[in-house]
């Protein structure tokens, strides 16, 4: 009775998306930011920078026919070219005190490090409590839930204007109204406002 042989486990296609980007950074040279996975595929590096950044060939997506490859920008603080100075430096300071209070949440704890009276094994850090009440207190500086809305989205999660106006049915300038709004209303908190704008 012949032997069945046992099968290997068959790796699940690649989404079409992340292929597409793999096969253009691999035409271009571009292959740093990606790694091989168990099965030997290249894949993008989750979680990097680079990973997010979105690659578009023009003449129906090949190099190889002469098409040209454009980069789009994944920050949309740097690349909305109508926001002003201060509403950058608001936005990138949101996303800082974002990023700070994920870090600490993240850190181990110090157990000399209490701020519930010296009681060893309860409380917490006092580090995790400053930098999550920073963060906190410009959420609420937002205000109004469709400001803070797209101003997270874009501030914090990267997603563009247009993408967001997409999604939600709302128009690019409506989109980029609460933007600018909301990222003035951080300015005022942080007490960017009263410095000269550039």
């Amino acid at each position: 009775m012949p032997r069945k042989s046992a099968k290997k486990p068959q790796p699940s296609k690649l989404p079409k998306g992340e292929a597409e980007q793999v096969r253009i950074r691999r035409e271009i040279g571009h292959d740093f930011a990606l790694k091989a996975d168990r099965f030997g595929r290249q894949r993008l590096t989750p979680g990097t920078a680079e990973a997010r950044r979105v690659y578009e060939v023009s003449n129906g997506g090949y190099t190889s026919t002469g098409g040209i490859v454009r980069l789009r920008n994944v920050d949309p603080l740097t690349g909305i070219t109508s926001l002003s100075r201060q509403q950058r430096e608001a936005g990138q300071r949101f996303r800082d005190d974002f990023e700070r209070a994920e870090r600490q949440g993240l850190q181990p704890q110090s157990w000399n490090e209490r701020v519930d009276g010296g009681r060893v094994g309860g409380g917490v850090p006092e580090r995790v409590l400053v930098t999550g009440r920073a963060h906190a207190h410009a959420a609420a500086a937002l205000a109004h839930w469709e400001v803070a809305e797209v101003v997270r989205k874009i501030c914090l999660e990267g997603q563009s204007v247009k993408a967001l106006s997409e999604r939600t049915g709302d128009g690019r300038d409506v989109v980029m109204k609460l933007l600018k709004v909301g990222l003035d209303l951080l300015a005022v908190h942080y007490g960017m406002m009263g410095r000269r704008a550039g």
